[in-house]
């Protein structure tokens, strides 16, 4: 009997030493959420970066303001490739080999064009400057001063 309840006693303690370390293993619930956490900041860096250089590169801004979001991210993609690589390394782990290279071509790269032309629209749009001034070029020139 006392052996009984000394393997029951060492067997609910390792169960417990197993969930303290592995907590994503301890319940489905919280696997989402450590999941989550890992990856939505990793998302963000990677989408920030594309944001950023495609803002501040003519070329890719131009792809851009014509809609051509894929060629635009092409012009600067290498500049964000450590973003990239972090965001896919990260679900390569969470998720099994391929996992991360499988998202950024897939659900990734879909809505990347809608979530940069929400954050470019001020870049985008065309805003039309209205001057009541005559430019120096267009006005005719003084008759002088003598003549009529």
């Amino acid at each position: 009997m006392r052996v009984l309840l000394y393997g029951a006693i060492c067997t609910l303690a390792a169960v417990e030493l197993a969930a303290a370390a592995h907590p994503a293993a301890a319940a489905p619930g919280s696997r989402a959420e450590h999941r989550r956490a890992v990856l939505t900041p990793l998302e963000q860096a990677a989408t920030d970066c594309f944001a950023e250089t495609i803002g501040n590169n003519p070329a890719a801004l131009a792809h851009a303001r014509a809609g051509r979001w894929y060629e635009a991210a092409g012009v600067i993609g290498f500049l964000c490739r450590p973003e990239v690589d972090a965001m896919t390394k990260a679900r390569d782990h969470l998720e099994g080999r391929g996992a991360g290279g499988r998202y950024f071509t897939g659900p990734y790269t879909r809505h990347l064009g809608q979530e940069l032309a929400r954050r470019l629209e001020p870049l985008l749009t065309t805003k039309a400057v209205a001057n009541a001034e005559p430019r120096p070029d267009s006005e005719a020139p003084a008759a002088p001063a003598g003549e009529p």
